[in-house]
């Protein structure tokens, strides 16, 4: 079957813009989508031509809101999909989900079209947090949101965030608990990061913080580990939790460093040619997207990675697993080596492990990723 190829399609549109994110995203007026759908389907025909042929293992959408898709769009891409590529006979194929937009003859119609896997952003069990949070959801809908998804999909993922200011170990454990009641064989916990340019990374600059501090914040991501791999499930990458089976694959396509088309307004793609590796970033506007696949791939940026930069990524994603990356694989990307005496320094504190030409990070480590990374590529 060869490397698994995965394809990212970013739908832009949300009903509401939470405080905290910083994707490329639009407000959603009621657009049909029609004309987006038929740029990307175009897009992937392009991408077919980049690629040549190569059997798909994974397709995701994502946004933005893609619960916010019509079935009928979802059904038209993955069909082009299919008949531009082969398809693995167990392709992932995954979509995000908001809870208010959880519709039982609308999911049934997905799962109808192919989608096999929802990934339902919960976020939180408590409206209070919510509200601070910018959901546009209550409790309530996020615990039918996980009932139905479990009723309509073989595979569930529940999407949590912590760090949020005011959150103690209790509110925490009453969150963690909810997501393990649901049933849900995935579980995302993500720490509440603050980018510049949000409503939250501006209130942080007036003075307003809205996160906890990193002695708190390292505390819930322990209280994570314990409550999650205590409960069955793999703590399999930085802040993902699977029941055996139920990894995320499309995800392990990018932490692996495989190679991945980007469709839809400002999603990132990467190829490996005999070139070197591509990196390619879709034109942001819708109207610029649409506009661009007219002709040839839609691409704002489209560059050629040095192998150290190639090596860098791979090492910097690498180490998000529990697996880690092999160094040897390093080597022949990117044509030097790591810093010796940083991994035996690292390895002597505890914060990475070795097993043969592996490298990993320990659960330790996990919490300062960047340090590591950084000290590594030296």
């Amino acid at each position: 079957m060869g490397a698994p190829f995965g394809i990212y399609v970013h739908w832009p549109y949300c009903a509401r813009i939470c405080p905290y994110c910083d994707f490329n995203i639009y407000k959603h007026k009621g657009q049909p989508g029609d004309d987006l759908t038929a740029a990307i389907i175009q897009d992937l025909q392009h991408w077919r031509d980049m690629t040549g042929p190569r059997t798909v293992s994974s397709i995701h959408f994502g946004g933005g809101t893609p619960s916010l898709m019509r079935a009928d769009h979802i059904e038209q891409i993955i069909d082009a999909a299919s008949a531009l590529w082969s398809f693995a006979g167990d392709i992932e194929i995954g979509l995000e989900a908001n809870p208010a937009d959880a519709d039982a003859a609308k999911w049934a119609l997905y799962g109808g079209a192919g989608i096999n896997r929802l990934s339902v952003g919960v976020q939180s069990f408590d409206n209070q947090v919510l509200a601070f949070l910018g959901r546009d959801h209550d409790a309530d809908q996020a615990r039918r949101a996980l009932d139905l998804a479990a009723r309509n999909f073989p595979r569930v993922s529940a999407d949590l965030i912590f760090g949020h200011r005011g959150q103690t170990l209790a509110d925490w454990d009453a969150d963690l608990d909810k997501a393990l009641a649901s049933g849900a064989g995935h579980i995302s916990a993500y720490q509440l990061t603050i980018e510049a340019q949000t409503a939250f990374g501006k209130a942080a600059q007036r003075g307003d913080v809205k996160a906890v501090d990193g002695d708190d914040s390292a505390a819930l991501y322990e209280r994570s580990q314990t409550r999650l791999t205590d409960a069955g499930f793999e703590h399999y990458e930085v802040s993902n939790y699977a029941r055996p089976g139920q990894e995320s694959r499309h995800n392990k396509i990018y932490w692996l460093g495989g190679d991945y088309a980007g469709v839809g307004p400002g999603a990132h793609g990467r190829l490996t040619t005999p070139n070197g590796r591509i990196a390619t970033v879709a034109h942001m506007t819708p109207a610029a997207y649409i506009k661009g696949a007219q002709d040839g791939p839609s691409l704002q940026e489209r560059d050629v990675l040095s192998p150290a930069d190639h090596g860098n990524e791979f090492v910097m994603m690498g180490l998000r697993l529990t697996g880690g990356f092999d160094e040897a694989a390093y080597r022949q990307i990117s044509g030097q080596a790591l810093n010796a005496r940083a991994a035996a320094d690292l390895c002597a504190m505890g914060l990475l492990a070795r097993k043969g030409s592996r490298i990993a990070a320990t659960e330790l480590g996990r919490m300062l990723l960047d340090t590591i990374t950084r000290e590594l590529l030296s």
